[in-house]
Formats: structure tokens, C-alpha cells, sequence
């Protein structure tokens, strides 16, 4: 069962907060603002035609005017065209709400939809760049917390909660984590049921889990909300629920052992004995996975540095084709240890990955010669640096 997908909520993490990852279709957040636009194809389309003015009307014209807006068949020739055309849109229909709001009072007739496009409207401006539209959607989610309308306050309360926690994230510290914790908790335990908040639940935790000195509090996080989960009559927030139990058991190897298991690519039963005494980088990947292969050079320059000396990579791959793995793993000469199980049924699937909970690749996990795990994220620089300082320890 796929994770529940969140809707409209924006990407919590601040831009350059943590590095790309790969993760199951079902399971990324959003990756483009709703009522997207695609480019067209090169020389096809006609010329983009202008937004027109929002007119005067009466609620129900209004909201006409904007479901033509967005069901527009204008096909922008750039991406820089379809930004533009997206941006132009979403300021017509924040005015259009505005005209609506002042002919509608909480509680009657239209005012919940204008509330709601009027939010989404300038959560996408902010989202493409605009700060004072970021900043007016806060206050304004602020001032309908409490809405007579349930289904709109707990929206309200969703977006005050991603706008806490983006500025929180933006001043690079997590000191407020906890509490953030709580109150998405205290939402959730309202209506376990709400695909909205199980989507900024799962997002919470896994931006706190990619943030430097988040682990612990990514760790509260999944304890506060799994239980929270299972109590779900939807099977797909319940099935995240049950994922927890992996993650936290990834987040608690540092400082312990991480035990190894699996079948190498030629079909032979792994054996952990092997890596007695040595330094270990344990690296969850796949070939169709952008930033994995990027990292690679970066391993492979460590690997060659320091094998010699007791170092050992062993690769988990996630690839569902046995076959483009081998010749991957062929052409690029790497000369590491792969574990490989051809997935039953779903992809994204293999014993060791689904034991420790990942949901994202590239995950890398440094094991020291002790066995026990140096850190759970030793990607880019920072594995030089671990490695760096535990070779210089030993020479």
C-alpha cells in the first residue's frame, strides 16, 4: 500500500536545507504546484494569450472566471512562460477571492471555496517566489484557525504549521521541533482519518531526519505519530504507520551495531563476517536514481584512497531490472560488493531496506571498525571527512 500523497501542502524543507534524494513515486511530496501548466512541445501551441482583468460579479461568476483560468488549453513554449502564465493566474484568482470575501460572510454560501482559493492561490505565489504572498497566506491561514467551518480551520492550521516550521527550517536550527511535533500530533489525533495532515505528519518527520541534529527529534516525531496512524480507518495512513518501525529502527544504529544481511548480485549469501574490523559504508541506492549515481565518483575516489587500509563499501540495490543493474554495475568497473533481491510484486522493495525504513536513496550509513554505526548520512564531503579522521586516528 503506496503512502498517502499530500495535496496542495508546499514542500516544508527551505531551499538548499537538505541534498536530493530518490523516493517511491507514491511517497514524493508534490512536485509541482496544482493546476499546473505543461510547456509545449517545441513549436507547437498557439502564442500565450493575456489574463484578463478580474471582473466585476457575483460569487458564483467569479468562480466561473476562475475555473476558465485553470482550465485555460494555453500551452506556454518555456518553462520561464508557463512560471509567468502560473504566477499571472494565481494573482487573478487571489483577486477574484478578495471580491468574493467582501459579498460573503463566514458560515454562508461560497465563503469556504474563496477562503480555500484564496490560500492555495497565494501559497502558490509564495512557492514560486514571492514573499510578501508567502507572508500574506501565514496571516491569513492565521486568521481562519478558527473558522466555524471545520474542514477550512484545519487547513488554516496545516498552513500555519508549514510556515512555522519553513522559517524554523530557514534559520537552520531545530530547537522548536518538539513543539512543532505536538501540535501536528494534536491535529492528527483529532482526525486520524485526514490525508492532509498524515501528508505533513510523514513530510515533518522526514525533513527533520535529513537536517543536521534532527535525529532525535525525527525519532519523537515517528513515535508521537505512529500510534496516531495506526488508529486510522484509512488503510494508507495506516500503512505508514507500520513503516515507522523500520525508520526508527535506522534512526536508533548510531553508536550500535547494523546488522547486514542479504544475497550479492552473483547470487551468493552475503556474509557479515566478512567486514569484521573494517570500516563499512553501507549505501541504499539504484541505478534509475539521479543523485545515486552522482555520488558515486565520490565514493569510488574513497574507496580507492582507502580500501588498502580496511575500508569496504557494500551497495543495497533497489533496481528492479537484474539485468541493467549487472551491466551498470559493469560498465562503471564497481568493484564493491552489491546485495541484490528481485523485488516481490511492488518495486522499492528489498528485505534490508525495508528493515531499517528507507524511504529515501541515496541513504549512506558509516559503520567504524567497531561495528557499531558512525553516522547514518555520510554522503558528499562528509564522507572524506569521517573517513579522513578514522584513518588518521589509526595511522
Amino acid at each position: 500500500m503506496p503512502p498517502v500523497r499530500p495535496s496542495i501542502l508546499p514542500l516544508l524543507i527551505a531551499a538548499g536545507a537538505v541534498v536530493a534524494t530518490c523516493t517511491p513515486l507514491a511517497a514524493q511530496a508534490v512536485a509541482q504546484p496544482p493546476n499546473a501548466v505543461q510547456p509545449a512541445p517545441a513549436g507547437a501551441g498557439a502564442a500565450l494569450p493575456q489574463v484578463p482583468p478580474v471582473p466585476d460579479g457575483t460569487p458564483q461568476q467569479l468562480l466561473d472566471f476562475v475555473k476558465g483560468l485553470k482550465q485555460s488549453d494555453a500551452r506556454p513554449a518555456s518553462r520561464q512562460e508557463m512560471m509567468a502564465w502560473m504566477r499571472d493566474v494565481a494573482a487573478a484568482s487571489v483577486a477574484a477571492a478578495d471580491k468574493i470575501l467582501v459579498q460573503v460572510k463566514p458560515g454562508q454560501q461560497f465563503h469556504d471555496e474563496a477562503a480555500s482559493l484564496k490560500l492555495e492561490s497565494l501559497m502558490l505565489l509564495g512557492r514560486l517566489g514571492d514573499e510578501k504572498a508567502a507572508a500574506d497566506m501565514a496571516a491569513y491561514a492565521r486568521s481562519l484557525i478558527d473558522s466555524p467551518s471545520p474542514e477550512l480551520a484545519r487547513e488554516a492550521q496545516r498552513l500555519v504549521l508549514v510556515s512555522d516550521a519553513q522559517r524554523m527550517f530557514a534559520g537552520g536550527t531545530v530547537d522548536g521541533g518538539p513543539a512543532l511535533v505536538q501540535r501536528v500530533a494534536a491535529l492528527l489525533a483529532a482526525d486520524p482519518n485526514d490525508q492532509q495532515t498524515a501528508g505533513l505528519a510523514l513530510q515533518l518527520a522526514g525533513a527533520f531526519e535529513h537536517l543536521p541534529g534532527g535525529e532525535e527529534v525525527a525519532m519523537l516525531a515517528y513515535k508521537s505519530f505512529g500510534p496516531l496512524f495506526a488508529k486510522s480507518s484509512d488503510e494508507r495512513i495506516k500503512a505508514m504507520g507500520e513503516s515507522f518501525a523500520g525508520t526508527l529502527r535506522r534512526l536508533a544504529l548510531l553508536g550500535h551495531p547494523m546488522e547486514i544481511t542479504g544475497t550479492l548480485l552473483g547470487g551468493q549469501p552475503f556474509d557479515q563476517r566478512s567486514l569484521a574490523g573494517k570500516v563499512v559504508l553501507v549505501d541504499f541506492w539504484a541505478t534509475w536514481c539521479g543523485p545515486c549515481v552522482a555520488e558515486i565518483p565520490n565514493v569510488l575516489e574513497q574507496y580507492e584512497k582507502y580500501h588498502d587500509q580496511g575500508f569496504e563499501v557494500v551497495g543495497v540495490s533497489l533496481d528492479e531490472d537484474r539485468d541493467a543493474l549487472e551491466t551498470f554495475v559493469a560498465e562503471r568497473k564497481i568493484p564493491w560488493p552489491i546485495l541484490y533481491e528481485k523485488p516481490a510484486g511492488e518495486g522499492w522493495r528489498h528485505p534490508l531496506a525495508t528493515y531499517y525504513g528507507i524511504s529515501g536513496i541515496p541513504t549512506v550509513i558509516l559503520i567504524g571498525r567497531d561495528g557499531k554505526v558512525v553516522t547514518l548520512n555520510a554522503r558528499g564531503e562528509k564522507l572524506g571527512e569521517e573517513l579522513d579522521k578514522m584513518f588518521k586516528a589509526k595511522g
